[in-house]
């Protein structure tokens, strides 16, 4: 994930009603949530004149294009209001590259597994829930999933560190020899899913295999901690101990589709229970949720402060796939929910939301990952109305129950997309590229706390 240093808008101090949000109510939580995605699109532009497809405007990066449209799928699904449909399939569709495999040619030589990763979770959830379906000519959800499924396992590495995805594609990039627990989280993320929505068990040995090599380095602990990664240089002995919610929820949800694709085996039963009680560190007193590790020392960046948003989603998608584990989380969303309405009264809107939910006073922080936050903490208390069914589009659907996204098994091992990563000698990117990749490396060491190591610079 290419991190960047901080950037704290302030617009306006807050000063009108905040949103409202009454977690026993469907009614109140979609009003609350259609006011959060309308000012979290008022920032999107590239569905303007001029705009490119799926891009944000800086300084957000690549990625966080298809964490928006992933929470902006989540968001029809769970509340029903299309508004957004349109947009979201055109920009998704836009980015998926002429390898039909999300690494467009405007991307592709600064691109990361897990950048590429954002966007197939994104298509993979519109093939879970039935959303509406490209033209027939086009790139399907389910084929670009597996598309992106089948280059990770090409690029499985086990010459260092025994197996594993390292952070970046390409060797020429900063962060090549770093291995982390978020490209390998959302390889084994769309691993589960596709074993759960196929029911093809080489994808649920691929998710076995994955976790199993995590465990191997340590980067999840006996305890099941996730941490953030190591340097293939010392053969992934100096492990990155910073943990993050979408390191955290990434492995939990993939554990709960793990749990519900095998009926319920002991074994994901006790990684998803064992993730989801390590996932603690994430919420305060009052089951309200934070980004501890940047959050209250004000060190979040623009990466950084869209993370909770894919929690929140996972969280949610969690109880209903393991639905043992909803009577930890759902006083979570619950709680999460009333408290990030609550700080929806600022910006130019005077609805915008603040970035700090755990204080019931808005922070003045305002932009794209925070809407993203507060409308993936909104949005995903729907699970936890009381005696309210979860709605239909909310349960992810299979080959076996109504799924209409049309798949590929082959996807993305023939034609360039190999052959384009065969060649070390690849075209390097111009010196502004260069310029550009150095600076955000600079930006994620500045942004790293209590004295740890994030990467290890390449010359």
């Amino acid at each position: 994930m290419h991190l960047s240093s901080l950037l704290w808008q302030c617009l306006l101090v807050p000063g009108s009603a905040a949103l409202l949000v009454n977690t026993t109510s469907t009614d109140s939580i979609k009003r609350a949530a259609s006011t959060v995605a309308f000012d979290l699109m008022s920032y999107y532009t590239g569905n303007e004149t001029g705009g490119i497809p799926g891009i944000l405007p800086q300084p957000h990066f690549w990625w966080q294009g298809g964490g928006m449209l992933m929470t902006l799928i989540d968001y029809w699904a769970k509340t029903g209001d299309s508004s957004y449909n349109d947009v979201v399939e055109q920009a998704l569709s836009f980015q998926v590259g002429v390898d039909k495999d999300f690494m467009p040619t405007n991307q592709t030589k600064n691109e990361g597994n897990d950048d590429q990763g954002f966007w197939a979770m994104a298509a993979m959830l519109a093939a879970e829930t039935n959303f509406q379906n490209p033209p027939e000519d086009q790139p399907q959800w389910l084929a670009l999933a597996q598309a992106v499924f089948n280059e990770w396992a090409f690029r499985w590495d086990e010459s260092k560190c025994g197996g594993g995805l390292r952070w970046q594609i390409f060797p020429f990039n900063n962060g090549f020899t770093y291995k982390n627990s978020i490209a390998n989280g959302c390889f084994f993320n769309i691993a589960a899913r596709l074993a759960r929505f196929t029911d093809n068990a080489t994808y649920a040995e691929w998710a076995n295999k994955i976790w199993a090599w995590e465990e191997s380095v340590k980067f999840i602990d006996t305890s099941y901690n996730v941490y953030d990664g190591a340097s293939e240089n010392e053969e992934c002995t100096i492990i990155d101990k910073l943990q993050w919610s979408y390191n955290a929820g990434i492995f939990l949800h993939g554990a709960a589709n793990m749990y519900n694709y095998t009926n319920g085996d002991p074994l994901w039963e006790e990684r998803t229970a064992g993730t989801l009680n390590s996932s603690r560190i994430f919420f305060n007193q009052n089951n309200v949720m934070m980004e501890q590790a940047c959050e209250n020392v004000k060190t979040c960046n623009t990466d950084q402060l869209s993370f909770k948003a894919y929690f929140t989603v996972w969280l949610a998608q969690t109880t209903v796939l393991a639905p043992f584990t909803s009577s930890t989380i759902l006083p979570y969303l619950s709680a999460t929910a009333r408290a990030a309405g609550a700080v929806c009264n600022g910006g130019a809107s005077q609805t915008q939301c603040g970035f700090k939910w755990t204080d019931g006073a808005n922070d003045g922080s305002f932009g794209i990952g925070q809407q993203m936050s507060a409308l993936g903490a909104i949005q995903s208390a729907m699970v936890a109305v009381p005696g309210v069914k979860v709605e239909k589009a909310a349960i992810p659907v299979t080959v076996n129950t109504g799924a209409t996204s049309k798949g590929d098994p082959d996807g993305g091992v023939t034609g360039n997309s190999m052959e384009r990563e065969s060649f070390v000698e690849m075209e390097p990117p111009q010196v502004k590229d260069k310029v550009a990749a150095a600076f955000l490396t600079i930006g994620i060491l500045g942004s790293v706390i209590g004295g740890s190591v994030f990467m290890v610079l390449e010359g």
